[in-house]
């Protein structure tokens, strides 16, 4: 098992840092850019990073990701500090600018979830991608 962790700003800026680094990080595993668990393992962190800067933002504290590296799968994690925002997947009208997130991350995970953070306040929401 391997672990990449990384705590980020809670800013639109934290969330594409998050994303580009997990990026790279699928790139130094052995997941080259362009393949398909790479990518959806990119766009996956890309949501929940987004909604824990916009939601689960709480002045001062930042933000986490993990990635969690075992035989083929790849477990995506992103805490953040707002335990009492939990998120749901909504069905976004047609003139909706948002809410169509988690319905990709959903759609693209092998599963997915939210939990209570262990070790401090918040919640944590995960996605687990298959090869």
């Amino acid at each position: 098992m391997t672990t990449f962790t990384l705590r980020f700003t809670s800013t639109p800026r934290g969330a594409r840092l998050a994303r580009r680094l997990a990026s790279h990080q699928m790139d130094a595993w052995g997941w080259a850019y362009g393949t398909p668990v790479h990518d959806t393992v990119e766009l996956i962190v890309a949501e929940p990073a987004a909604n824990a800067v916009t939601h689960g933002r709480v002045p001062g504290r930042d933000a986490e990701l993990r990635l969690i590296e075992e035989n083929g799968q790849v477990r995506v994690e992103v805490s953040d500090t707002r335990g009492e925002r939990l998120p749901a997947v909504q069905d976004a009208g047609g003139e909706e600018d948002g809410g169509r997130g988690l319905v990709l991350v959903a759609a693209l995970a092998k599963e997915w979830g939210v939990t209570s953070r262990a070790h401090a306040p918040g919640k944590t929401v995960w996605a687990v991608v298959r090869q």
